[in-house]
């Protein structure tokens, strides 16, 4: 089964089929956070640093690092705020930037193989991007747009992630290499966009093989309650073939959703993850833990 290996210096992720799902911190992400754009922009970065060890110490596995801030040297910024994350943590990391430039400097600075976030199905982009993939060793995010944009034909977008994925093997990166993002509309625009995404991936994961991503947020945007239907988009995206997301690992409802996907699907052995996260930890110990002595035990409910 297509396994993509993922590393810092220290630590190695495995992304892949029949393995657990696999979250990457989203929140070292100034867009929309005018906050953090304007701390990175002035050179603090204690903010990425407290969302960084705040992501990882709820659960994920890989963190996504982006510097994209108006006005500002992205490439100087983005390099910099990776050199502070991994002398924090040692998970693996994945560095998003649509910038070249930004790219550049960002897989100069890392150490290990990162995750390089993205490349899109335009011609330019692909010349430019891959040929940077392969000479890191890196993986790669194939998002399935192209020069048209993006397309609401499901196949549509699945040629594109095909051919990205051709294009990556013509500069020696490997289709385990390629990860591909079916890209998630807005369900309250868009009725169709889950059943779009379902089977999508069942596609990616069937005819091409390939691991695959997605900004998981986006399938909530502007609905009430949004982070249960985005936690309940990922389990079934998931049961679909889904293998990673860059989500927010701090919202319980979708961590939740994933941890019992995975006990569901088989791919939390012996429920050790999800025993883990939810023991009780008074369990068999005093008042709380113990059953009461000569009373009647309830059955089960069917």
């Amino acid at each position: 089964m297509t396994e993509t290996v993922i590393s810092s210096a220290t630590k190695e992720v495995v992304i892949g089929f029949g393995r657990p799902f696999v979250m990457i911190g989203e929140r070292i992400n100034p867009t929309g956070r005018k906050l953090l754009a304007a701390e990175m922009k002035n050179g603090d970065f204690s903010r990425v640093e407290a969302d960084a060890l705040a992501q990882v110490a709820a659960g994920a596995q890989m963190l996504d690092v982006n510097a994209g801030i108006p006005l500002a040297d992205e490439p100087a910024l983005l390099a910099q705020a990776i050199r502070l994350v991994q002398s924090v943590t040692d998970v693996p990391l994945s560095i998003d930037s649509s910038i070249i430039e930004a790219l550049e400097a960002g897989i100069e600075a890392y150490q290990g193989k990162p995750l390089i976030n993205s490349v899109t199905g335009e011609n330019e982009v692909m010349e430019r991007v891959l040929p940077l993939v392969a000479k890191a060793g890196a993986a790669v995010v194939a998002i399935s747009n192209d020069e048209t944009g993006i397309s609401e034909d499901p196949n549509v977008r699945f040629e594109v992630a095909k051919k990205i994925v051709l294009a990556a093997a013509d500069y020696g990166i490997p289709a385990h290499d390629v990860i591909v993002d079916p890209l998630v509309m807005p369900i309250g625009a868009m009725g169709t966009a889950g059943q779009q995404v379902f089977a999508l991936v069942r596609r990616l994961r069937d005819e091409l093989g390939v691991n695959t991503t997605c900004g998981a947020s986006n399938v909530s945007f502007g609905l009430p309650n949004r982070h249960a239907v985005t936690g309940t988009f990922l389990a079934m995206a998931m049961g679909a073939g889904m293998t990673s997301a860059i989500m927010n690992p701090m919202h319980a409802e979708v961590k939740t959703a994933i941890m019992a996907a995975d006990v569901l699907a088989g791919n939390d052995t012996n429920c050790a993850a999800w025993i883990t996260e939810n023991r009780d930890p008074n369990a068999g110990t005093g008042a709380g833990g113990a059953r009461r002595r000569g009373g009647r035990r309830r059955p089960a409910s069917v």
